[in-house]
Order: C-alpha cells, then sequence, then structure tokens
C-alpha cells in the first residue's frame, strides 16, 4: 500500500515498536521532518503527536501529511498558550523568542526561531542577546541556561514534559547502584536534579549516535521508554536499562499499527496548517537550519 500510494511511514522514537519496525525513517522531530523534504513522496504517514505532523506539514506544504490518531496531542505543546505567549512578547519587546520544536505551529509563528533538545545551546550561542525568552519545557531552559550562561526566561514559567518529569534522582541512584559500570543518559527535559547526576545529557537523536560511537557496554536510560527498542535494534551487543520502566508517553502510544493502516488506507487525518501561519512558522524552523548548519 506504501508504494502504491507512494507513501513514506515516519515514526518518532518514543513510537510502539512494532510501528518502528514498520516506519521507513525512525528518529526525532525536526530529523524526520527534514528527511520528509528529501524523500520522493506524495503522502507523509508522520506516527507521532500533533505538533511533529504539523512541522512535516508546514516543511513540506505540496506533499500530503497523514496523522493515525486525532487524540495523539502533546501536552507540553499545549502548555503554551498563544495569549500568554503574546503577552511575554509585549513585556519583553527585544528579548529573541526561541521555542522548543515541541509546540503548535501558531506559536512557532510567533517565535524568531526555533530550536531541537539536540541544538537549544547552539542556537541560544548564535544570538546575539544575553536574555533569551525560550518556551514551553521549564527543565530544557534551565539547562541552556547553565549551558550558555545566558538568562533565559520561561515561557510559560512552569511548562514541563509529564514523562520526563517521572524520573526522580533518587529512583535513578538506586538503578545507577545496581548497574555501577553504566553509563546514565539523560534527556535534557528530565528535572536538573536528574541530568545533573548523567554521564551524558542529550535528545534522542545524540543519545543514539553516542551509544554507537561508545565502547561502554551497558547505558541507563533517562527517557521515554521507546527509545530502548531503536537503542537495542541498533546496538544488540549492549544492554540498556530504563532509569525508569514507566516512562511512557500515552499519547505517543495512542498510535497503534491497525491506526497507520487505516489512515494510509483512508488517507484519514490529514493535517493542514493556514497558509500564513505555516509562512511564518517555517521561517522560524528554517533559521534554526541555518544557524546550525
Amino acid at each position: 500500500m506504501k508504494r502504491e500510494k507512494r507513501a513514506v511511514v515516519l515514526a518518532h522514537n518514543y513510537q510502539r515498536a512494532e510501528i518502528q519496525e514498520v516506519a521507513d525513517y525512525v528518529g526525532d522531530s525536526v530529523g524526520l521532518s527534514r528527511e520528509a523534504m528529501e524523500v520522493d513522496a506524495e503522502i507523509i504517514l508522520f506516527s507521532a503527536v500533533d505538533f511533529m505532523a504539523e512541522t512535516a506539514a508546514v516543511l513540506n506544504p505540496d506533499k500530503k501529511v497523514l496523522i493515525p490518531s486525532l487524540g495523539a496531542r502533546c501536552p507540553m505543546a499545549a502548555m503554551l498558550q498563544i495569549d500568554t505567549l503574546r503577552e511575554y512578547r509585549k513585556r519583553y519587546p527585544k528579548v529573541p523568542l526561541v521555542l522548543y520544536v515541541n509546540t503548535l505551529a501558531e506559536t512557532k509563528a510567533e517565535c524568531d526561531v526555533c530550536c531541537t533538545s539536540a541544538n537549544a545551546v547552539e542556537i541560544l550561542e548564535a544570538l546575539d542577546s544575553d536574555t533569551v525568552l525560550f518556551g514551553p519545557d521549564c527543565n530544557l531552559a534551565r539547562y541552556v541556561a547553565e549551558k550558555t550562561g545566558k538568562t533565559v526566561i520561561p515561557v510559560p514559567e512552569s511548562g514541563f514534559c509529564p514523562t520526563h518529569v517521572l524520573f526522580l534522582k533518587e529512583d535513578v541512584l538506586k538503578v545507577k547502584e545496581e548497574y555501577p559500570g553504566a553509563v546514565l543518559m539523560a534527556h535534557p527535559e528530565c528535572r536538573p536534579e536528574v541530568w545533573s547526576i548523567a554521564d551524558y545529557v542529550g535528545s534522542t537523536s545524540q543519545m543514539s549516535r553516542f551509544v554507537k560511537s561508545s565502547k561502554e557496554r551497558e547505558f541507563i536510560i533517562a527517557t521515554e521508554v521507546g527509545l530502548l527498542h531503536r537503542l537495542r535494534r541498533e546496538n544488540p551487543e549492549k544492554e540498556f536499562i530504563p532509569a525508569y520502566e514507566d516512562a511512557i508517553c500515552v499519547n505517543m502510544k495512542i498510535n497503534t499499527l491497525e491506526k497507520l493502516y487505516l489512515a494510509l488506507r483512508d488517507e484519514r487525518y490529514s493535517v493542514k496548517v493556514p497558509e500564513s501561519t505555516a509562512t511564518k512558522a517555517r521561517e522560524a524552523i528554517m533559521r534554526m537550519f541555518e544557524l546550525t548548519e
């Protein structure tokens, strides 16, 4: 059916294992969207949450973008309301606004540049300002503030990923005691108390690359458990231990193989972004690419 419809299936690292197995590409949100820009296809079936499919639609206006489930919504993206964003803009009119890609298109259209968890530090360092507005994840905001030395104002004040805040320092340390020789890897969306004790902090794509190049054999992973399937598949000779087994994003897991099949068969749940919004959001995303190339 993929061949007949000239379709490509993109799956985020947090998707169910069986979805990762049938996907053409597995990766993080922006990596997948950039992949979509290069692929020769008429339909993009994006198995992830809403903002990721929106990003693909923004970057690929000539392709039909489908999402398997309308209920696959990112709670963190929903925490940043457009009215709140505009209030901060008025309060800090000369301060650049950087938005994490984990935001909806209407908010991306209001920012100066987007970033990912992989390039957030690089983006802030490229900006000629000692103060930056940053949203919506306050833990990532604290991380980039520590790494860059800049004043980072979180927008909103307490936006967060419900899955990554499940990791607690005392629980992670217990796992570390059980596997003393393992490398502890944490996502910067985790609480500062967690990423501050990690041996390596990075995005899902950065973790994947680090593991491949590392000579170590054991790794404790503090991010959504879906990533462990990819890590185990790509590195069968190494062991991966979840820092918390119940770190599951229920919104990511809403997508199933059956929903993928039906979405592609019926070409349903098309993701559309108004052109005026898409144009502005595209500019913010493309500026991110320019600053990191």
